[in-house]
């Protein structure tokens, strides 16, 4: 139970940051999507290009994250040669790869469909190489155990963000100033603007760390790289397949897409999955908390169990978060600019796909506490085809539809399989009765929210009802009200 307290005041303090920053990172999406119109297209442009950052980030860390957490906890290591280690050959990939591409930005540009933008390229991938080095800066802070350093730099760089979007879209155009011509004679919003402003909030970033980032002098170790190297391209592939698993629709949609204006249908999707996103911050909040968790307990007596148990507080807590999306979605819609609302059917799908991947995620940890890898990269790269397949062969007849649903398929084939094949190598007792009678539980209440009530506040006032209910049936199931009498102050009002 201590574990699990520690485990979940980390969590508390990761998800509150990532909730809050989340949060305020929202109002980019009003900002945008307002002047940015769907039928313009550039939100879809917008979509596109950090589908392929997401991929980029991914191979500039190259696996190098959970390979800092797992060389860290090792017997016998030099803490601070691992980390000086990691830092070295992850800015020297950052620098050599950015100069290639820098030299190549029209070609790879053109390639991209951007053949008349290949400033695109260029200033997002200086963007993607600063967030690969400092992406362990930060793993060194949740190594360390630094979690209130590490929400506020991560809170006050998207709030640096907005404050840049809400000049560059309100103040100066409002007080009728264009410096250096960035809005043309007609005062015409560029999306290289948004790039821009993206790479000066990671050169922030990288200012706040300095004094972790002093950590490179302390030497390189050749060995300790070869080991790295071949504990991390596994997770590498596995990064990379399960990132396409987020990102590859986005890709692919421009190139598939046979009817309209592809880039303004893309726009739609972006647009609505940013309400889903809620899902991904609580499953990034976990991930941030649990995977320096899951190496310093690996040799704990205990440590199945406390797995087990966290598998499913995780479900019922998402589920708890599907529902309450679902319950004032009404709401939330006004995130996003009117033009954008139909595509807000993706949503439920969307963040259903979100849970699943957060399970496959709490599985991940048999292959790596092990060190079979390369089952990471298996399960992510089955998933990746699934996926590939079910877009090009849906896409061009149901448009982003077909890629809500091909993501919820993928992650749940990826999951499925992670779990047979971890039983055999780690088995778990995970509690799977109660897992499953809260899924159905949530499932029937679910239904019962989409049923049409015409008026929208007496929709709302069900819906909150029954949300209300699910709450009541865990507190009942898990007899919270004993737990609760044990917290200080808070306790008085359970006994």
């Amino acid at each position: 139970m201590a574990n699990l307290k520690s485990l979940a005041k980390d969590t508390a303090i990761y998800g509150l940051s990532s909730i809050v920053a989340r949060f305020v990172n929202y109002l980019l999406v009003p900002i945008q999507t307002l002047k940015f119109a769907s039928t313009g297209g550039e939100y879809g442009i917008i979509t596109n290009v950090y589908a392929y950052v997401a991929i980029l980030i991914m191979v500039l860390t190259f696996g190098m994250e959970t390979t800092f957490f797992r060389f860290m906890n090792k017997e016998g290591m030099d803490r601070k040669k691992v980390y000086s280690t990691v830092l070295r050959m992850v800015g020297t990939v950052g620098v050599v790869t950015t100069v290639i591409v820098l030299l190549f930005s029209g070609e790879i540009a053109a390639l991209l469909g951007y053949g008349d933008h290949p400033e695109y390229v260029a200033v997002m991938y200086i963007t993607v190489a600063l967030d690969a080095f400092t992406a362990i800066a930060f793993a060194y802070l949740r190594c360390e155990h630094k979690p209130i350093k590490f929400a506020s730099l991560k809170i006050a760089n998207i709030g640096l963000n907005i404050v840049l979007n809400l000049i560059y879209f309100f103040g100066l155009p409002m007080m009728h100033l264009n410096p250096f011509g960035i809005y043309g004679e007609t005062f015409h919003y560029d999306v290289v603007w948004v790039f821009y402003i993206n790479l000066f909030c990671s050169l922030f970033n990288l200012v706040f760390l300095h004094k972790e980032l002093r950590g490179i002098n302390s030497g390189f170790d050749k060995k300790m790289c070869r080991q790295m190297l071949s504990y991390a391209w596994p997770i590498l592939v596995m990064g990379i397949a399960g990132q396409l698993n987020q990102s590859l629709s986005q890709i692919m949609f421009p190139k598939v897409y046979q009817g309209g204006n592809a880039m303004s249908e893309l726009g739609i999707y972006g647009a609505c999955i940013k309400i889903a996103m809620i899902m991904m911050m609580i499953t990034q909040a976990f991930r941030f908390a649990y995977e320096p968790f899951v190496f310093s307990k690996v040799k704990d007596k205990d440590s199945k169990e406390v797995y087990a148990q966290t598998m499913k507080y995780y479900i019922i807590f998402t589920l708890l978060a599907f529902l309450v999306v679902m319950a004032y979605i009404d709401l939330l819609k006004y995130l996003i600019g009117e033009s954008y609302w139909s595509g807000l059917r993706v949503v439920p799908i969307v963040m259903a796909a979100e849970i699943v991947f957060g399970v496959f995620f709490n599985l991940s940890f048999w292959y790596k506490l092990t060190d079979r890898t390369i089952w990471g990269a298996y399960f992510s790269g089955i998933g990746a085809v699934v996926l590939f397949v079910i877009n090009l062969l849906f896409i061009p007849r149901f448009s982003y539809m077909a890629c809500a649903w091909a993501g919820l398929i993928a992650y749940s084939v990826s999951m499925l399989i992670s779990y047979f094949i971890g039983q055999k190598y780690f088995p778990i007792r995970y509690p799977l009765r109660d897992i499953a009678i809260y899924t159905v539980v949530a499932g029937v209440l679910f239904a019962a929210m989409m049923l049409p009530v015409e008026n929208t506040w007496l929709r709302l006032a069900y819906r909150t009802v029954l949300l209300l209910l699910f709450v009541g049936f865990i507190y009942r199931k898990e007899h919270l009200g004993q737990m609760l009498a044990k917290v200080p102050v808070v306790g008085r009002f359970f006994k």
